[in-house]
């Protein structure tokens, strides 16, 4: 009699660990996933894997369980079915005629959502109230709703889980929240990257086929409702199964493993993105190895010529006010150039402008989203746990790029093809004194092709020389700082500008348009006045992919970086290893700037510069030095790799480091573990207390 009732739980749990199953199958075979797996290694996955989502499954019946445990046929009786539905009616009235209601008061559409959902418990409670002898039909009509909708949202995730690892190699994380925040963004991308039409009506025709065996199977139990006794064993029973469940999540999370891949493919995507969800932002001093905070920041310093916070820097020869353009190019890995030996000839115009420009050849991004390239590019910081500062509270006042240049007398801006509302850029950049030219400032005959992301490279390219002919004008200096978009799935652009067609939706194909928009960009401003006085810096915001056999892949991270500008800059090649966040104290030093500074990158052409660069995930924070990369991370774990140069036989002056050996902690070299640890020690601790704000 008990399985009887449960009858509805067992079918879904079953369909669920069996879509889940064939899931965790697929990410073992699929090509990105470089790691080999024994069959015992393989075993062990999927009985992990099992055990999750069984867990997980618990946690995400509340819904059912209390739809089986309001099923009545007593309600329906004179007087309590008028009482329930005038409440009802009173509810509905409040939601709707109250302006300060609970509902309204957080905003959004909760209210709306609140009162389309007492709508419809109004209509078929009225339905079986008024008409008994339909009442079983309703029933049974509604308990299919509900295991359609059980059944759907359970191939749904599966499908986004399969598309969200295809693109990052990883289970739900930081970047699926930003998805569901930026809903219009992501539909658009989705929308625009995906056969969309054909993918639902497959999760429907799916859905619904499941749903009917489901339904025939288990419909039995409408026929004999549970009684109050019955209904108080099964919540009692389902209540221990949370407890257990929760409990057992507590331990299977925090499994881990020398491989991310394994790591990844045994966990469940849910409960990672619930941690997502409820960590913006990671506590240093709660999750990573510390030392003594003093000891902290005199390691960290004692690379500086002054090896205090707050320094005054000093070049001794005259400021040259040139204007300055910073351009971060969307997800451009080093390989897509010719310069790394690429040879499919889709940066023809990158390539060339490297060859006349200061090119960075051994330059790490500090992260794996535009955020993070932001971020190091106007903080000039090591990347901290948790989001990037951009996304955070407390991002406003602080010590920027921009704050040098404004001190100068600069006029200062971001400009964006989009909605600088997407990512809290415009919240960040305007709190930081920076104006802002984005999608909101085109005219419609301004725009001549746009996606989800925003108008293509080649339009702001064009409303980039519009703006910087008008600040021009004003007799004074200008920083702009351009993030395109175009290369950004879905890779949409006009037809008919490159030989990759624009609907191809081809990753070559935005890497080819966003080049061949910079082309046509820097042909309209050599036209210019304020050309000859104006520095060009151009890098990659991160890499296209950061996905690997562990946690910080060093060659998923390296990025093309260069700074050009005519009569000025003399080309040659710096090769030695650099942060993202040492571009723009570079360039300060470039133009013999004077200021005070509290920037953590350094002018690698100084004489205390050291060759090192930041990596980092929202978690993991690596440090690589001296052919080592270390790796702290939460729980207070430390990794270490020795570093392998591999040659690169179309390109000899670009090789690579590999991660080669993993070091066991007693092998480790000591005084690097203690350098990466003091430098995201003190970068968090200084953050904290406000130490980096301007």
């Amino acid at each position: 009699m008990f399985l009887q009732k449960i009858k509805s739980f067992l079918y879904l749990g079953i369909f669920y660990l069996t879509i889940s199953l064939v899931l965790r199958i697929i990410f073992i075979f699929h090509p990105i996933t470089t790691a080999d797996f024994s069959f015992f290694e393989t075993i062990k996955i999927l009985l992990i894997g099992v055990v999750n989502d069984s867990l997980v499954f618990v946690l995400t019946c509340p819904f059912l369980a209390l739809y089986f445990l309001f099923l009545s046929d007593s309600k329906y009786q004179k007087p309590y079915g008028y009482i329930i539905l005038g409440l009802l009616l009173l509810f509905f009235l409040y939601i709707l005629l109250i302006p300060n209601n609970i509902f309204k008061q957080y905003g959004g559409s909760i209210a709306e959502i609140a009162l389309t959902f007492i709508g419809i418990k109004i209509i078929f409670f009225s339905l079986m109230l008024f008409l008994p002898e339909k009442r079983i039909k309703i029933r049974n009509i509604l308990y299919f709703v509900t295991i359609f909708l059980y059944v759907m949202l359970i191939i749904f995730n599966a499908v986004s889980e399969y598309f969200f690892y295809n693109e990052f190699g990883l289970r739900y994380n930081f970047i699926a929240v930003d998805y569901l925040i930026y809903t219009n963004e992501v539909i658009g991308n989705i929308m625009e990257s995906y056969p969309v039409v054909p993918l639902f009506l497959g999760i429907f025709a799916i859905a619904a086929i499941f749903t009917i065996y489901i339904y025939r199977k288990t419909k039995t139990e409408l026929l004999n409702l549970p009684n109050l006794k019955q209904k108080l064993i099964l919540l009692v029973s389902f209540c221990v199964l949370v407890g257990i469940s929760l409990i057992g999540l507590n331990f299977t999370t925090k499994l881990k493993s020398e491989n991310v891949f394994e790591e990844e493919i045994q966990a469940n995507g849910l409960p990672k993105f619930y941690w997502a969800f409820t960590h913006n932002e990671l506590d240093y001093f709660q999750f990573y190895p510390v030392m003594n905070q003093q000891q902290a920041d005199n390691t960290f310093l004692s690379q500086y010529s002054s090896p205090v916070l707050n320094r005054n820097i000093e070049s001794g020869k005259p400021e040259l006010k040139k204007n300055v353009v910073l351009i971060s190019i969307e997800s451009l890995s080093a390989d897509f150039m010719e310069h790394y030996g690429n040879t499919q000839k889709i940066t023809p115009f990158l390539d060339s402008l490297a060859d006349r420009s200061l090119m960075f050849t051994n330059l790490y991004a500090t992260g794996n989203r535009t955020v993070r390239g932001l971020e190091a590019l106007t903080l000039c910081i090591p990347p901290t746990a948790g989001e990037s500062i951009i996304k955070r509270e407390n991002n406003k006042n602080k010590f920027t790029t921009g704050g040098v240049f404004k001190s100068k007398g600069y006029d200062v801006k971001f400009l964006y093809g989009g909605y600088s509302y997407f990512d809290n850029m415009k919240d960040f950049y305007e709190g930081n004194g920076y104006s802002i030219v984005d999608r909101n400032n085109f005219k419609p005959e301004e725009i001549t092709f746009a996606n989800v992301w925003g108008v293509a490279d080649e339009d702001m390219a064009k409303k980039a020389i519009h703006t910087m002919n008008a600040e021009a004008k004003s007799g004074k200096p200008f920083f702009n700082h351009w993030m395109t978009v175009s290369n950004h799935r879905p890779f949409t652009y006009p037809k008919g500008k490159i030989d990759i067609p624009g609907d191809a939706k081809s990753r070559e194909g935005g890497v080819k348009y966003t080049d061949y928009s910079l082309r046509k960009f820097f042909e309209m401003a050599k036209k210019q006045s304020w050309y000859a006085n104006t520095v060009f810096v151009i890098i990659a915001d991160h890499c296209a992919s950061s996905a690997g056999d562990m946690e910080l892949p060093m060659d998923k991270y390296r990025i093309p970086a260069m700074i050009f500008s005519e009569g000025f800059i003399e080309p040659q090649k710096f090769t030695q290893t650099m942060s993202q966040i040492d571009v723009m104290p570079t360039l300060f030093g470039l133009l013999n700037f004077n200021y005070h500074s509290k920037f953590l990158g350094q002018d690698v052409f100084t004489k205390e510069f050291q060759p090192k660069a930041y990596v980092a995930t929202y978690q993991d924070l690596g440090f690589i030095k001296d052919n080592y990369l270390t790796i702290i991370s939460p729980l207070k774990k430390v990794k270490q790799y020795t570093l392998q140069e591999q040659k690169n036989n179309l390109s000899p002056e670009f090789n690579i480091y590999y991660d080669e050996n993993y070091l066991k902690p007693d092998s480790q070299n000591k005084k690097l573990v203690e350098q990466t640890i003091a430098a995201y020690q003190s970068t968090s601790y200084w953050l904290k207390k406000n130490k980096l704000n301007r």
